[in-house]
C-alpha cells in the first residue's frame, strides 16, 4: 500500500463554509434558544476561559460558585481581568447550597455576573440551577452557566432561565467531538462586554468572534476551522434530533437512576446522597477506607471497566461511574455497577454484587 493512498483520519473532506451557520441554527432550534450561538474552535475549557475573559473587568463584582476545580478556574480567570469575586466554595464534591448563594448575594449588595456549573462531571454534583438563576435575575446581573457536562443530559433552559452565556460541550451528553465547544450569548452579555478593555486579536474574545462570524453574515468561520470536528458535530446534531433532546436527557436520567439503586443494593451510599442533587453523567462512589484508589480503579480495570478518578482535594476519596453519551445504557450501567462492586470483594469488602445487577436490571425493566 502506498504512502499516499487515501486515508479517511487524514484526507478529510473540507466542512463548507455554507454549512456553519445552518448548524449552529439547528444546535439553537435544540436548545429552543434566539440567543447568538458561537463555535469556539477548541474544547470547553478555552470556551470557559473567554467568557471570563470577555465580561472580567475592573470593577465587575462577581459570585462565583465554586464545586469543582471548573469553579475555581473560572474565578481566577475573572480575577486576572480585574474583577472583585467572592466564591461560594460548597463541601468537597457536594452540590452548593442555594441559601449559600443567596448569603452572598446579599452580603455583597450589588452584583455584576454570577457563574455556577450546572452538572458537574468531575465528581457527580448536580448545582440548584432554576434557583441560582432566579437569584441572579433579582439582583440584575448577568447570569453564566458551565452547562458543558449537563447539556442533554439534563434540562438547560437558556432562554426561561435567563442564561446570558452557556457554554456548552459537544463531547459528554451530547455524544459528539471533544475539540470543538458552544456559547450562547444574549444581548445582555454582548452589551457588557462593551465596556470591557479590548484587546484584539484574540483567541479569548467572543467580541472579536462575533465581528468576524456573526457581523460578517455567517460565512466563513475566522481562523482554519478543523474539518473532522465539524463534521464529526453534525453527525451528532443528526443523531440528537434522531432520538431527541427529551429522549436523550430521559435515557442519561435512567442511567444515573440504575447506577445510584445498584450501588445501593451493593451496600454503598452514593457520594452524592441526594438523588435530586445527582448529575446524570456520571455517579460517583465512594472510597471506603482502608481502600487505596488506585488499587480499587485498577482492580475494576481487571473486570474491563474503565473508573475515573476524583479531581482536586477529592481525588482519592471517590471513583466514578462513567454513563455519558453512548454509554448511558442498560449495558454499560450494569458493567459499571458489577465490576465496582467486584473490585471491592476483591480488596476484602463486603458487597452484595447480585442484588447490585438486580437494582441495575430493575431500572431498566420499569422502562
Amino acid at each position: 500500500m502506498s504512502a499516499h493512498d487515501f486515508n479517511p483520519l487524514l484526507d478529510i473532506p473540507v466542512f463548507p463554509a455554507s454549512g456553519f451557520a445552518p448548524l449552529a441554527d439547528r444546535l439553537k432550534r435544540i436548545f429552543a434558544t434566539g440567543n447568538d450561538l458561537l463555535f469556539i474552535q477548541a474544547e470547553a475549557l478555552l470556551a470557559l476561559e473567554a467568557a471570563a475573559s470577555s465580561l472580567g473587568r475592573p470593577g465587575l463584582v462577581a459570585v462565583n460558585v465554586v464545586t469543582s476545580p471548573y469553579g475555581t478556574y473560572f474565578g481566577a480567570w475573572l480575577r486576572r481581568a480585574g474583577a472583585d469575586v467572592v466564591d461560594v466554595v460548597a463541601p468537597s464534591g457536594q452540590p452548593v447550597a442555594t441559601e449559600a448563594v443567596a448569603q452572598a448575594i446579599e452580603m455583597l449588595g450589588h452584583v455584576d455576573l454570577v457563574a455556577i456549573v450546572h452538572a458537574e462531571a468531575a465528581n457527580g454534583a448536580l448545582n440548584p440551577l432554576e434557583e441560582v438563576a432566579a437569584l441572579a435575575r433579582a439582583a440584575g446581573a448577568l447570569l453564566v452557566v458551565d452547562a458543558v457536562a449537563s447539556a442533554g443530559g439534563h434540562a438547560v433552559d437558556i432562554e426561561g432561565l435567563g442564561i446570558d452565556i452557556a457554554v456548552l460541550g459537544p463531547q459528554k451528553a451530547l455524544g459528539g467531538p471533544v475539540g470543538l465547544s458552544l456559547v450562547t450569548v444574549s444581548d445582555r452579555a454582548w452589551a457588557a462586554m462593551q465596556s470591557v478593555p479590548r484587546f484584539s486579536p484574540s483567541l479569548l474574545s467572543l467580541l472579536d468572534i462575533k465581528e468576524a462570524w456573526l457581523d460578517r453574515g455567517r460565512g466563513a468561520l475566522p481562523g482554519t476551522p478543523p474539518p473532522l470536528e465539524f463534521h464529526a458535530l453534525a453527525a451528532a446534531v443528526d443523531r440528537l434530533e434522531a432520538e431527541g433532546l427529551a429522549a436523550r436527557i430521559t435515557r442519561h436520567q435512567r442511567a444515573a437512576k440504575a447506577s445510584r439503586a445498584g450501588l445501593r443494593a451493593l451496600g454503598v451510599e452514593p457520594w452524592v446522597a441526594d438523588d435530586d442533587r445527582a448529575s446524570a453523567l456520571v455517579t460517583a462512589a465512594p472510597v471506603p477506607d482502608g481502600v487505596d484508589a488506585s488499587a480499587l480503579i485498577d482492580a475494576a480495570a481487571a473486570f474491563g471497566v474503565a473508573l475515573g478518578r476524583g479531581f482536586g482535594d477529592i481525588e482519592h476519596r471517590l471513583v466514578r461511574l462513567d454513563h455519558t453519551g453512548g454509554r448511558a445504557a442498560f449495558g454499560p450501567v450494569l458493567a459499571n455497577v458489577t465490576a465496582y462492586g467486584a473490585a471491592l470483594a476483591a480488596l476484602g469488602q463486603v458487597v452484595d454484587i447480585g442484588a447490585g445487577a438486580a437494582a441495575v436490571t430493575a431500572v431498566y425493566g420499569e422502562a
